[in-house]
């Protein structure tokens, strides 16, 4: 009997016809236990082998719907009559067994027996399949792992790349149905592909892989649509002409009934394909052999990239080992020529070392002959001198395969003579000789030759011999070369004549030259030791150099060119390196200079070198501390965040802060700090350094012992000032520049004695602008100069139209400096016509206390000539009285500070100030001017002080023209 078997397992199941086995061998001896007639159905549904049914006897119908039905898990079965039906859940989730038996009446122990044996036969032969399941699912792992196994051994197998690729088919026909099989490698940027494999039981076509095709030799290409695809395709030809849309093509070859077309990847890019087809078998591939062949393929691509990358390897290999061939000849043969050259190197010194060693000439010949016969052929070899009286010839030496005796002949027309006669060698063969010969200007003597050198023996510039060599058989031919050489060493043995008769004499002055050379040596060692030294020491002194370049003396800290190259790393790391931030910080001691002028400048050195071991002391190592000159220190720092920029510089102004004693006294010094962070705008240290002083300058005018961080606000000021400057550079070349002058009364009767010439520019977009809007910019850049000049031209040119009174400019600090004020206002004045005592000068106590020697000269020569000079703006600055002892100052300008103060809250203490300059004017026979007079009551106070002159809004106001005296 047989039964019928039904099997419907999932893509990822194996072995569905292997698992089917043990449910038919159950069910047949489940059915043999039943009565005859029954009829038996029974199946499962497993997780991994799907679902599997049978029915004994074969053929037997209508029990199917009632199993299917006993498989949904939809509840105990409802028994129909005669009908026994059984199902339950296997031990894996997911897993339904069921039976169905029909016209199989048994009593009720036997059918209780039947159905527990039934349980578990149905158990056991579930389980047997899975274990048939998974020794298929192993059995194909092992094949699929032997078959990579072999492609990996392929690649390395010393085989024929056709014996190798018919290895890989037959490892991919062991794995699936693949008579039919090729390999192709494509070229996507030339669209071209070669068949390294072609195996078709149809298709003759032998593989030519060195051929490649192009889609125009391949029209409608299956395998050019694979490419492009990119993807694996299975099925019948004409299906996958459908979906890749190539139409038939005769040309092509018949369709298959199954193809399968597995693209080649190397990284993202097609480059070849494997494609196995079927012409007898439909159906014959599934999506597993696509998966499986897909995975073989890329393992091929890498065998055939392996075997190409070694054969591209033996290629050049082979092609260095030929370079190598070559390179070895060229220097077996540069060997050769070397050996040669020293050779011949040994022997010409060899050469010229026997004329110092020979004892006697005939040695001095023949260990000549046996040089030169290391070099050239020279078994025939003879030297040929004149005699004293130039009349014959004697053979000193001859060496000769015809006889060695060469008796001494009268000048003739040899060979020989014919040398000495041209002064010049000659190499000729048989055929030259037989032409000289011929033209009678030879006679040959003793055998003939057939190849002769001859060159001539020079002693001071005189020819006095030949040495020659000549060869009897055609073989042996002299060259040029040799000529070369045999001329070398006729060289070397006139020479060597000479050197004879010197020997002596050389002898005797070895001795007197060692001598000499023992003391010289003697000399020369004393000098080398000397030289060391000397060497060590400028090397030492040019550290010292490099040293001073590159530090300050005095505090032994960086200098600016230093700090410079650090910030321009700094810069270079910040913006292409690591990232890392960094500031720089510009310290300026505050009232440095009263030191210098009080104390010492020694003592304001003492004091920097404090102020820089302080610096020091509280940065980090990394940091780089510089003096950029005077008081002015430069700290560039590395710091993360702005708080620690912020800490460290509060931490220098507390540092520097401490008391210390210099001179014997005790100073209290501070400093104000300016700080530029690191941002990508900056291109240079130089504009760090620029915006660090800007915020130093900050932190001074808010009041100094400070620190200020440049902002986009002071970022603005310095363009400010930038273009303020551009602009007054513009107004001088224009000499927009006009004096207001403001009178100067006598306050008791308000006449006009003088007046004040104020300075003002007309700016051509801001209008009228006071001083005070760009004077400092002026003093800073050293333009205020030029601009006072502009203002005293006027001024002297107004003083020369006449009207009585004097007028007064103020002259900043910065004329002082210059050697040839005092002359060039004066020239003005006399150029002019103007009277110079009608000009007087205003000048502050800073410029006295600047370079006092210079402005004690200039001031002289002004008042020798009858120019005036008054102490502008009194009281505010040091006020040092010793200065109006030792300078010609006529007049006193009270400030408007101490003047306002008379009528408001510090009228005390400003009424004192006064009175005590007043007092002081008097006792000096110096007269006085209140500045700032704005209200009747300074007037009167001042009057009653005894303040003679004064000027101020209330007395008037400044005016393009002066008020009549």
């Amino acid at each position: 009997m047989t039964s019928s078997i039904a099997t419907d397992s999932k893509p990822q199941s194996s072995g569905g016809s292997g698992a089917a086995a043990p449910l038919a061998r159950t069910l047949a001896a489940l059915h043999g236990l039943l009565p005859p007639g029954a009829v038996l159905a029974a199946g499962w549904f497993d997780p991994s082998l799907g679902s599997q049914s049978a029915v004994h006897p074969l053929g037997a119908g209508g029990i199917g719907d009632s199993l299917a039905l006993a498989l949904t898990d939809a509840g105990p079965p409802a028994e129909e009559p005669g009908t026994l039906t059984l199902a339950w859940n296997g031990d894996v989730p997911g897993t339904r067994l069921a039976l169905v038996a029909r016209h199989a009446p048994m009593a009720g122990h036997e059918r209780q027996a039947w159905t527990a044996a039934a349980r578990v036969a149905m158990d056991a032969a579930l389980e047997t399949a899975r274990l048939q399941a998974r020794v298929q699912t192993v059995e194909k792992s092992h094949r699929l792992q032997q078959a990579l196994f072999e492609i990996a051994d392929l690649a390395g197998a010393e085989v024929e790349m056709g014996e190798m690729l018919h290895r890989l088919h037959a490892i991919i026909g062991s794995l699936m149905y693949a008579p039919n099989c090729y390999i192709v490698a494509y070229d996507d940027v030339r669209d071209a592909v070669r068949f390294l494999y072609f195996a078709d039981q149809v298709d003759a076509y032998m593989a030519d892989p060195e051929r490649e095709w192009t889609e125009a030799d391949m029209p409608n290409s299956l395998t050019f649509a694979l490419l492009r695809h990119g993807r694996a395709v299975r099925g019948p030809a004409d299906l996958v002409r459908r979906k890749l849309r190539v139409p038939p093509s005769p040309e092509q070859g018949p369709d298959s009934l199954d193809w399968l077309g597995v693209p080649m990847r190397r990284g993202g890019r097609v480059c070849g394909a494997i494609v196995v087809q079927s012409y007898d078998r439909a159906h014959c591939y599934s999506d597993e052999d696509r998966a499986l062949l897909g995975y073989v393929a890329q393992h091929v691509l890498t065998t055939l990239d392996r075997r190409q990358a070694q054969a591209e390897l033996e290629r050049r290999v082979l092609a260095r080992t030929l370079e190598l061939e070559r390179a070895n000849r060229e220097l077996q043969e540069e060997v050769v020529e070397r050996q040669r050259a020293e050779r011949l190197q040994h022997a010409l010194f060899r050469i010229a070392e026997m004329a110092m060693s020979s004892e006697s000439l005939e040695q001095y010949y023949a260990k000549v002959h046996a040089a030169v016969d290391e070099l050239i052929y020279a078994r025939n070899f003879y030297i040929a001198l004149l005699s004293e009286d130039q009349q014959s010839i004697e053979f000193v030496y001859s060496v000769d395969e015809m006889g060695d005796h060469r008796p001494p002949r009268r000048l003739s027309n040899g060979l020989t003579e014919y040398v000495l006669r041209r002064r010049e060698a000659l190499l000729v063969d048989r055929e030259g000789i037989d032409r000289l010969i011929r033209a009678g200007q030879v006679h040959e003597y003793g055998k003939a030759a057939s190849s002769w050198l001859g060159v001539p023996l020079l002693r001071d510039g005189d020819v006095v011999g030949v040495i020659a060599v000549q060869s009897y058989t055609p073989d042996i031919r002299f060259s040029p070369d040799d000529q070369r050489l045999l001329a070398f060493v006729a060289h070397n043995i006139g020479n060597g004549l000479a050197r004879q008769k010197a020997q002596k004499r050389l002898k005797l002055a070895h001795a007197e030259l060692e001598r000499r050379v023992a003391e010289r040596t003697a000399e020369l060692e004393e000098a080398n030791t000397k030289l060391i030294a000397q060497i060590g020491e400028r090397i030492r002194a040019e550290e010292r150099l490099t040293h001073q370049a590159l530090h300050d003396t005095l505090t032994g800290l960086p200098n600016r060119a230093y700090l410079l190259d650090c910030l321009a790393g700094a810069i270079e790391r910040a913006r292409y390196g690591d990232g890392r931030m960094f500031a720089v910080l510009f310290l300026d001691l505050d009232r440095f200079k009263l030191v210098n002028d009080s104390i010492g400048h020694a003592a304001g050195d003492e004091l920097l070198v404090e102020v820089a071991k302080r610096i020091v002391s509280i940065v980090r190592a990394e940091d780089v501390v510089s003096r950029l000159g005077g008081d002015e220190f430069a700290i560039l720092a590395g710091c993360p965040e702005p708080e620690a920029v912020c800490e460290l510089a509060q931490r220098l102004l507390e540092a520097l802060g401490r008391p210390l004693w210099v001179a014997g006294r005790e100073l209290f010094p501070s400093a104000s700090m300016g700080i530029a962070l690191w941002h990508p705008r900056y291109r240079s240290g130089e504009e760090l350094l620029r915006d660090a002083d800007a915020a130093m300058y900050q932190a001074k005018r808010a009041g100094r012992a400070r620190y200020a961080i440049f902002d986009a606000a002071m970022r603005e000021q310095a363009v400010r000032s930038l273009d303020l400057e551009a602009d007054l550079r513009r107004a001088i070349n224009r000499r927009d520049f006009v004096p207001f002058y403001q009178p100067i009364v006598n306050l008791a009767d308000g006449t006009v004695v003088g007046h004040e010439a104020l300075l003002r520019w007309q700016h051509a977009r801001r209008g009228l602008l006071t001083p005070a809007d760009f004077i400092a910019l002026g003093e800073e850049s050293g333009l205020i100069e030029q601009v006072d000049w502009l203002l005293y031209e006027q001024v002297v040119r107004d003083l020369a139209r006449g009207d009585s009174g004097y007028v007064s400019v103020n002259v900043s600090p910065r004329h002082f400096r210059s050697p040839d004020f005092a002359e060039r206002l004066l020239g003005m004045l006399e150029d002019a016509g103007a009277d110079p005592s009608r000009l007087r000068v205003e000048i502050t106590e800073v410029a006295l206390l600047d370079d006092a020697p210079r402005t004690l000269q200039i001031l002289s020569t002004l008042r020798e000539r009858g120019v005036l000079a008054l102490l502008d703006d009194f009281g505010t600055g040091f006020s040092a009285l010793s200065y109006l002892h030792r300078f010609p100052i006529s007049g006193l300008k009270i400030d408007r500070s101490f003047v306002a103060g008379l009528d408001a809250g510090g009228r005390q203490e400003s009424l004192a100030l006064v009175r005590a300059i007043l007092a002081l004017a008097g006792t000096l026979g110096i007269e006085t001017v209140g500045e700032g007079v704005e209200t009747a009551e300074q007037r009167r106070i001042l009057i009653e002080l005894g303040c003679s002159f004064g000027q101020g809004y209330l007395v008037g106001r400044p005016q393009p023209r002066r008020v009549a005296a």
